[in-house]
């Protein structure tokens, strides 16, 4: 890692973190622009030109299938000229089916598979892009995507077997169609997904992904839904409002969020029932993967991000269906791929990621795989190439810090060794002065706990995390951590140097006992690696929302003044901590504007722009051992520079 560099250019990098997270909470407009459904163009060529097959291909615009309800959705087929039957590649988007996620930088054109003699189907789902009915996000994904597929599977030239592939949330919408078990679905390729659209997705912890749910829920399937209903007025208030998402995002209560024109059904009703529905209730179950594991019945082979929005949700949905799945086919056909990206950065030259992530971890060696190793997996399940790409379950990740991919059989990896560490000590604020301590023998003698003040009109900044969806639009990706961890509502736990290479590779836990004079506040975890000249960096981070402590279904004001055991779930991460170097726990209760500031006053959520300021103590003695539970992985086991593509081991 570049260490010096970072330590030279943090003060700059972490001051403008904060000066922008000041904007967004002040309400002023920033001038950069929103998230997009493409993204920015990478410099250079993309996609390459190189690898393409021997089919040559036709495309044939706004082909039509009606949905068992009489509506017409529109698709661009791409269709291999050969008289044999193929399979078809389907991916069903709400971003614009002659974009097809090429841009930026990810997939390969839709002709380039097709070229692979595939017959490439790119739908529009409903209420977006030519096809019509209304849209409403999750809703009709499910029916659609079952009648979507077994409609795929009967166009002239295909052989009737279906794959899937796509992004975020054309992720989504494989899985969606998945729980629905169409008979001619084969195989799905998700990308940045989700296994569930309440937790993980619009939810953290109980808290609201601020960050990344408004600039995206304006700037994109708003935007475009209005575009698809004649609405131009409102689509273009709505590209406006994105380019100034810094401001909005400061705007209270969410419930009468102006741009999306609280009252008028046609606009975004669907936006004003996330905030109805705070809670994982029934609104959200129907929509749930993680319930539905044992309706698939088909092999995944997933791509994910160790810094994307839905890691948690892409590593539960590998290990749910090792377990779950609903054949023996589907559970031994589970592949997952974690690399070295966040949401959109896939480790291409230009990508629009953090400096450290450019710097340090996106060379060529990170570049994601997807376009050669998804090619090679439908050559196997659709068109029965024995290729090795599958057989059993298989984690591939990037072990960043040492820049080399590694291969295991389950996640979590199997070899964990689970550690836990004993917060100890003074975690105050003040780098000269912080004696807060990570000990791996629980506290024997009474400490003092820590307090700090957390207020929500004055929130801790995010600097960098798993948000979405750009890092120049939203915070994700690894920064330095130096100037929030000044700020005297941020508590420091450290371990003492390590005296060998450390790799931590899966999701790190906290059990911290604290209190609060609140009756609704939250506590936040970053866990970061600290070099041995200071420099740091987040690895990865979590929340939990006080009343969500024991369940997201139904929550529980907490009682002002008394302790807690809280869980807080530290997404994944993989990172070899080099020796001499050492690990961190942050503790605090905001992490702004990459989650709502919990306004402390225990009144329903988005109802309301009171707030009020609210004591927080972190309890970590004999009686309250407050820990982190880390995933250390033993050294050894087979390193590779380049992504393993025959890895079956």
């Amino acid at each position: 890692m570049s260490w010096n560099r970072q330590r030279r250019n943090r003060i700059v990098r972490a001051g403008a973190i904060v000066a922008a997270a000041i904007l967004v909470l002040s309400g002023c407009g920033g001038s950069a622009s929103g998230p997009s459904a493409s993204g920015p163009a990478a410099p250079g060529a993309w996609p390459p030109a190189q690898g393409r097959g021997s089919c040559g291909v036709s495309k044939q615009e706004n082909v039509p299938a009606t949905m068992r309800d009489g509506v017409v959705l529109k698709a661009d087929v791409y269709r291999p000229q050969t008289s044999d039957p193929v399979p078809v590649i389907l991916m069903r988007t709400q971003y614009g089916k002659s974009s097809a996620q090429i841009q930026p930088s990810r997939f390969q054109a839709p002709d380039w598979f097709a070229s692979h003699c595939y017959l490439v189907v790119v739908q529009d789902i409903r209420g977006q892009g030519a096809s019509g009915g209304t849209f409403t996000e999750f809703a009709n994904d499910q029916n659609d995507g079952y009648d979507s597929v077994e409609w795929a599977a009967k166009l002239p030239g295909s052989n009737g077997k279906v794959g899937m592939y796509g992004s975020s949330y054309v992720g989504a919408t494989q899985w969606l169609s998945a729980v629905t078990a169409p008979p001619h679905l084969v195989t799905i390729v998700p990308s940045n997904t989700a296994s569930d659209y309440y937790d993980g997705w619009t939810y953290e912890g109980g808290e609201f992904r601020l960050a990344f749910v408004e600039p995206w829920a304006m700037g994109t399937i708003g935007a475009t839904a209005a575009v698809n209903r004649g609405d131009t007025a409102t689509a273009k208030q709505l590209e406006a409002d994105a380019a100034q998402y810094t401001r909005w995002m400061g705007f209270r209560p969410y419930q009468q969020f102006p741009p999306f024109h609280p009252g008028d059904p046609a606009v975004a009703p669907w936006f004003y029932d996330w905030i109805d529905h705070p809670t994982r209730d029934d609104y959200w179950k129907q929509w749930s993967i993680r319930d539905k594991y044992a309706n698939v019945k088909v092999p995944v082979l997933d791509f994910e991000g160790w810094y994307d929005a839905f890691l948690a949700g892409g590593t539960e949905n590998f290990s749910g269906m090792v377990q779950h799945g609903g054949t023996p086919e589907a559970r031994d056909g589970q592949r997952i791929v974690i690399g070295p990206w966040d949401h959109v950065g896939w480790g291409r030259p230009g990508a629009d990621v953090s400096a450290p992530m450019l710097d340090n971890m996106a060379d060529p060696n990170g570049s994601s795989p997807v376009n050669d190793l998804m090619l090679a997996w439908y050559d196997h399940f659709l068109k029965g190439r024995d290729n090795k790409v599958a057989g059993h379950p298989t984690v591939d990740y990037f072990l960043m810090g040492a820049n080399k991919w590694k291969t295991a059989t389950a996640w979590p990896l199997p070899n964990t060794r689970w550690t836990t560490y004993y917060l100890s000590g003074n975690g105050g604020n003040g780098e000269s002065g912080r004696a807060g301590a990570l000990t791996a023998a629980p506290p024997k003698d009474p400490q003092q706990p820590d307090v700090y003040d957390y207020n929500p009109l004055d929130p801790v900044p995010s600097a960098g995390g798993h948000s979405c969806c750009g890092a120049s639009q939203g915070p994700q990706g690894p920064y330095d951590q130096y100037v929030v961890e000044q700020r005297s509502d941020v508590l420091t736990y450290t371990t003492a140097p390590m005296p060998s290479d450390t790799e931590l590779t899966g999701p790190t836990e906290v059990k911290l006992w604290a209190s609060s004079t609140a009756p609704d506040t939250d506590f936040t975890a970053k866990l970061v690696a600290v070099a041995p000249d200071g420099s740091t960096m987040n690895l990865n981070d979590g929340i939990i929302r006080t009343p969500f402590r024991d369940s997201l279904e139904s929550p529980a004001p907490t009682v002002p003044g008394q302790p807690y055991q809280y869980t807080i779930k530290i997404w994944p991460t993989s990172y070899l901590v080099k020796a001499g170097s050492r690990i961190r726990l942050e503790i605090s209760s905001s992490d702004y504007p990459q989650f709502a500031p919990n306004p402390n006053t225990g009144q329903p959520f988005g109802q309301s722009a009171d707030t009020q300021i609210a004591t927080q103590t972190i309890l970590h003695d004999p009686a309250h051992p407050s820990s982190v539970v880390l995933p250390i992985i033993p050294a050894g086991g087979s390193e590779s520079s380049e992504f393993p593509m025959d890895t079956t081991k």
